[in-house]
């Protein structure tokens, strides 16, 4: 079921960001495939879905992550949450079948 869920999260971001899913999955620094990933990571967390499984779906698509780079993503995307309305309208219509009042924060602890 989770898995299913990250599939249309990754369909819906490369929808949007106009790239390849291969690419996405590339260890690459371009600054898109980037950004795609840490919003890939904040919707997978906020859905509530553990770190843990976000690694193994990432890896099964060739993407090799550690539990730290997924947090510092997540942490990237609330910051810009907190001063980019349009960053916030992308997150509302990506996942348009969620609610952002109650955007999340990850501890690093």
């Amino acid at each position: 079921m989770k898995q299913d869920i990250f599939n249309q999260y990754v369909e819906r971001i490369i929808s949007r960001f106009g790239i390849k899913r291969e690419d996405l999955f590339l260890k690459s620094k371009r600054r898109d495939l980037v950004d795609a990933r840490h919003l890939l990571y904040y919707l997978c967390v906020k859905r509530p879905m553990r770190i843990n499984y976000i690694q193994r779906y990432m890896a099964e698509n060739g993407y090799e992550v550690k539990h730290p780079t997924i947090i510092h993503g997540v942490n990237i995307v609330i910051d810009k949450l907190s001063h980019d309305d349009d960053y916030v309208s992308l997150i509302r219509e990506i996942d348009s079948s969620n609610q952002y009042s109650n955007l999340i924060s990850v501890s690093t602890t």
